[in-house]
């Protein structure tokens, strides 16, 4: 998969993996790398800088742990960032539905050129287009 495919949903996917409790970096990595069933690998050059950011906007906040005679940063939800998860969720349903929709338009009575999603049957308005 390209690395490029991640931009943009790195906030969401260290958000969600550590939804199950506190993990330390490479476990975030090792993580992530396992629920995607080896199609995305993070480095570690990418992970801190994003963990340090989730961090200062309190999603996130960390402690260190010993183990042994090393000593891991270890990072854990907050409240903030259980909401910060839940609109990211939100936010990924409602882009995939619009690339969807495109990929894989729908045919018949209701499509035509400016049929989309709000015009299909049991879909109601949305709150916006997404723009890039």
């Amino acid at each position: 998969m390209k690395a490029d495919a991640v931009r943009g949903h790195l906030d969401a996917l260290l958000l969600a993996v550590l939804e199950s409790g506190p993990l330390h970096g490479y476990a975030i990595i090792a993580a992530v790398q396992q629920r995607s069933g080896g199609a995305l690998e993070l480095r570690t050059g990418t992970i801190y800088p994003a963990l340090n950011r989730l961090e200062r906007l309190g999603l996130l906040r960390s402690s260190w742990q010993s183990v042994g005679e090393r000593r891991r940063r270890c990072y854990e939800l907050t409240e903030a960032g259980r909401g910060g998860l839940a609109s990211e969720r939100a936010a990924w349903r409602e882009f995939t539905a619009a690339i969807g929709s495109v990929l894989n338009p729908v045919t018949g009575p209701m499509a035509g050129p400016l049929a989309g999603p709000a015009s299909r049957p049991g879909n109601g308005p949305t709150a916006g287009p997404v723009t890039a």
